[in-house]
């Protein structure tokens, strides 16, 4: 078997928040893992375990690479078992969780929690236990990031919430869609502070 050798290292460091990433560093890096999994659900396959220490950034080059396909599993309903959960809790969505049918929209909201994190430093979903973790994830909304991060621009906020929808026709509907969000809010932010900056 041969492999690729990646430069680079993968994002957790980045997830402290006395470490955090720039805000369009982590929107660049985000929004390409939202092309990388639109193209894998365009072939049906979805990862199962996105979450930053699968995703591979190397500054010097500003290359990303979603990593760890291992769990990964193609989407025909005849070879997707349900009532199996696999993945990192944490990052996982509500019918994930449940071992209901996975689809691409759980990718989604587990880029949704990365992106949060990244943003902040911090989880949207925690819990004493695994038990009430998962009941939060279920059930209750994010820990509102503007309460950890008050100066977040809006436009994030909103791709957050819209990735972490509990309900699956809530969230984006590909990849490419979130990919998309996350690029025009760059390009917004990018305007503003150019305004700024006059």
């Amino acid at each position: 078997i041969a492999m690729e050798f990646l430069k680079g290292k993968d994002l957790v460091p980045y997830t402290k928040e006395d470490n955090l990433l720039p805000l369009p560093q982590v929107l660049s890096i985000v929004a390409r893992v939202a092309d990388a999994l639109g193209y894998a659900h365009g072939l049906h396959v979805v990862h199962r375990d996105i979450k930053p220490a699968n995703i591979m950034y190397d500054p010097e080059s500003d290359t990303v690479k979603v990593t760890d396909f291992g769990i990964a599993r193609i989407t025909d309903s005849s070879k997707t078992k349900t009532g199996m959960v696999l993945g990192t809790p944490s990052y996982m969505s509500p019918e994930q969780l449940s071992g209901a049918k996975i689809e691409g929209h759980s990718d989604l909201f587990s880029l949704g929690v990365s992106l949060y994190q990244l943003a902040c430093g911090k989880l949207p979903f925690v819990g004493d236990s695994m038990a009430q973790l998962m009941f939060r994830i279920a059930n209750e909304p994010p820990t509102d990031i503007l309460s950890i991060k008050p100066d977040l621009p809006p436009c994030v906020v909103a791709i957050i919430q819209q990735a972490l929808a509990k309900k699956v026709e809530e969230r984006f509907e590909s990849g490419v869609a979130m990919a998309h969000a996350i690029r025009q809010c760059a390009a917004a932010l990018a305007v503003s502070v150019q305004g700024e900056s006059k």
